[in-house]
């Protein structure tokens, strides 16, 4: 049996539920029914997610500082839109066909309260984000967070004020996804570490490149498509702790083919067209090379996570920016691609909580980020878009020069449900199936695998 055809045999039923949501004939299907009608309160107008993208940008523009963020209602496919106070702008934003909704907390409010958080309450094992359904800023706290440290959280919470932020705790403790195991491998002192590679993208000089994680590319600076093949990659860049989790690394090979797609499992491969902002509300898919696929919705935006040191058992590694989901995750997953139903690329998975049998919640790099601070292009540089530029698409979504910032872009796809597409023996050997000639042929391939955790 071929290695990927076995992989779903040993996902089960519930592998293909996930993968289901992906087939060419149900993205139709779905596009047909939110292109009809409209809702019946006011002039909210029912929307594919891709138009709630290029709608929300707009709004957070003519909003201004009324603007609060915004959210996709994905069982009325509505985009709702927070604004402060009242006007002409707000009157536009309903006839323009968004929601509008009264809230009390700014986006200046909103990022002045993650600020303090910043400043009083920077401890490993927590983390916060921005839920525009609540007008709030969530704090997350692990396992490890007690005693003096859990009152320190609690206290600098609330004097931020119950209007203003929640504090909650969660299973399991805030790490980076990294393992030694398969997928995208590098040997560094002490054994091998895996990664899952992102989205191929095209660097700014023009030579073939993938994204990834930042940690990884911190880890480790030769990577390899077989876990004892010889290197065909270097970070060219890595972000990480601070502003991002991100990598470029460059193919040595400058003849490497390097498309635009991720290869999904249950022989699907879907093409990647333009990098997104995410929403909240709206479903994602993961891919990752230890658990494969996995689909849930985005929780948060602009998210700070303060992951324990690797090197300073008494410091914490804080990174911001980032898009806070319920999709699961495991070591050997970070990097991997988060994207959507139509083909726009979201994130690469950073870290979380939690696992892919108990659940948990994972936070990932946004792409469109990434693309800016690089300079690369996705795939061939035929399609999306790097810093500043507008990126043509499934939907004609709007590209990163449009869309907003955290809080208020519609991502695609809403479905629920799903599991993993995974298997012990689907990695071995995946890259040299793959080459052709003298050239590797390089898909953002995170088929499962056994994780050596």
């Amino acid at each position: 049996m071929p290695k990927r055809k076995a992989a779903i045999a040993v996902g089960g039923v519930a592998a293909l539920g996930a993968a289901a949501l992906l087939l060419p004939n149900a993205m139709a299907s779905q596009d047909n029914a939110q292109d009809q009608g409209a809702a019946a309160a006011g002039n909210a107008r029912t929307l594919k997610t891709t138009d709630a993208t290029t709608l929300a940008a707009r709004l957070k523009q003519s909003l201004g500082g009324q603007f609060a963020g915004a959210y996709y209602d994905s069982a009325k496919r509505q985009l709702v839109v927070n604004a402060v106070g009242d006007g002409a702008a707000v009157a536009r934003a309903k006839s323009a066909g968004a929601v509008v909704r009264q809230v009390e907390n700014s986006t200046a409010d909103l990022q002045s309260a993650a600020k303090t958080l910043r400043t009083k309450a920077a401890i490993p094992g927590t983390a916060w984000a921005v839920d525009p359904r609540t007008n709030k800023v969530i704090v997350s706290a692990d396992s490890t967070v007690t005693g003096a440290k859990w009152d320190r959280l609690e206290s600098t919470v609330d004097g931020l004020g119950s209007g203003t932020a929640t504090l909650k705790k969660t299973g399991g403790t805030f790490k980076t996804f990294v393992s030694g195991g398969d997928a995208i491998f590098s040997q560094v002192q002490g054994g091998g570490v895996r990664c899952s590679l992102g989205f191929n993208v095209t660097a700014a000089d023009g030579s073939p490149a993938f994204l990834t994680a930042g940690h990884c590319g911190v880890a480790a600076k030769e990577w390899s498509d077989s876990q004892t093949g010889q290197p065909i990659a270097t970070v060219d860049q890595a972000t990480f702790p601070g502003e991002g989790d991100f990598s470029l690394v460059k193919y040595d090979d400058p003849a490497t083919e390097a498309p635009s797609e991720v290869n999904a499992g249950n022989g699907q491969v879907v093409a990647i067209t333009q990098a997104a902002e995410a929403t909240v509300g709206s479903t994602v898919f993961r891919m990752g090379s230890t658990t494969g696929l996995h689909d849930g919705q985005v929780t948060g935006l602009d998210a700070t996570v303060n992951f324990q040191s690797e090197t300073d058992p008494n410091g914490v590694d804080t990174v911001t920016g980032l898009i806070q989901t319920d999709v699961c995750a495991e070591p050997g997953d970070s990097g991997g691609s988060l994207f959507t139903q139509e083909g726009a690329a979201i994130g690469l998975t950073s870290g979380g909580s939690g696992d892919c049998t108990s659940g948990g919640e994972t936070f990932f790099q946004p792409v469109t980020t990434a693309l800016a601070a690089t300079g690369a292009t996705l795939g061939d540089g035929g399609t999306g878009a790097g810093a500043g530029d507008d990126q043509a698409g499934a939907g004609d979504q709007a590209g990163a020069g449009d869309e907003a910032g955290a809080g208020d872009q519609a991502g695609a796809g809403d479905q629920a449900g799903g599991d993993q597409i995974g298997g012990a023996d689907d990695q071995a050997g995946a890259g040299a199936a793959q080459e052709q000639g003298t050239k590797h042929h390089h898909r953002n391939r995170q088929q499962g695998g056994t994780s050596a955790n």
